[in-house]
């Protein structure tokens, strides 16, 4: 069932959801002040919650003590205006490594990534996050992508696992989302939480809203908050004339720049970063820099978006 405190703040987001990168020096250590100038600009700009060391926040590079130092950061920079969830992966027994460390440094909740490879079946997953809920008080998102898809019966056992408040989506099966959504709703009392977790999720919002899937994360929130912003409140008011003059004049060729090289959910929007310039240094292996030809388009892409948002206000 959900955890009031952290189910009731997300539920009707007052912005975006911000999943801050993570900033490194020149050396390629963590770069902690960087770091929390912009999880503190982001708060400013109006993100709803801060989601640290997740996906964009390459989760998958830190070591546990980065992690802690991270996600401490993080809480002590929002001081408590928006709730810090944070990332936690790899096995059952690092995943509650990494929860109990976000439990240590203050985090508001966790949200659980796939298992490291292994490719499990529905009884073993349950328990993988079953497991790692037990293991803190903190509640927890489930994320589905890669090699953790759940089964309607799956998605409403995780609903009736106690600690655990939602789920977010980044398999973008529209189908299999609504058959989750109506399986939970039937058979679990209370309120469960839904998340559109796709790459640049602007993209299918309008789609994920048709379900009832209200909640997604905004990576474009990073480096352009006024772009996320003013589709965010189009998206609130219902006005899909605006949301569908940013779609085709900014997410749409955002989306397609994004899926010219690998890595680029978050190469390119820690470069987005640097162009509005906070250095928050380059990614770690195994990811690589955007080409300079992209990094370049982006520029404009920002450019554009900003004049998209002038019309905005001519059309107002």
């Amino acid at each position: 069932m959900p955890s009031a405190p952290l189910a009731e703040r997300l539920s009707i987001p007052s912005g975006p959801l911000f999943f801050p990168v993570t900033a490194y020096g020149p050396d390629g250590s963590l770069d902690l002040d960087a770091y929390r100038t912009h999880v503190r600009r982001g708060v400013e700009a109006g993100a709803a919650a801060v989601f640290a060391c997740c996906g964009t926040g390459e989760f998958h590079a830190l070591t546990p003590e980065e992690f802690e130092a991270c996600v401490r950061a993080a809480v002590e920079v929002t001081e408590g205006r928006v709730p810090v969830v944070a990332g936690a992966g790899y096995g059952t027994a690092l995943a509650v490594r990494y929860a109990r460390l976000a439990e240590a440094a203050g985090a508001d909740g966790l949200l659980a990534m796939p298992p490291y490879l292994v490719v499990a079946g529905q009884e073993g997953l349950l328990r993988h996050y079953r497991e790692l809920t037990a293991a803190t008080a903190l509640p927890v998102i489930v994320y589905q992508r890669d090699n953790a898809v759940f089964t309607p019966e799956t998605a409403v056992e995780l609903a009736r696992t106690e600690g655990v408040i939602g789920l977010k989506d980044g398999v973008g099966d529209l189908d299999l989302m609504q058959r989750i959504v109506s399986a939970v709703r039937s058979e679990v009392p209370g309120e469960f939480l839904y998340f559109n977790g796709l790459p640049t999720a602007e993209q299918t919002q309008l789609a994920y809203r048709g379900i009832g899937i209200g909640l997604y994360s905004s990576a474009v929130f990073c480096f352009a908050p006024e772009i996320a912003l003013a589709f965010h409140r189009a998206l609130r008011d219902g006005d899909d004339a605006t949301a569908h003059r940013l779609l085709d004049g900014f997410y749409r060729p955002f989306a397609e720049l994004r899926a010219r090289g690998k890595g680029y959910a978050v190469s390119l929007v820690k470069a987005g970063v640097r162009l509005r310039g906070l250095d928050v240094g380059e990614v770690r292996p195994p990811l690589h820099e955007p080409a300079e030809e992209h990094v370049k388009q982006l520029a404009h892409l920002i450019e554009r978006g900003q004049a998209l948002l002038t019309e905005e206000e001519d059309h107002a």
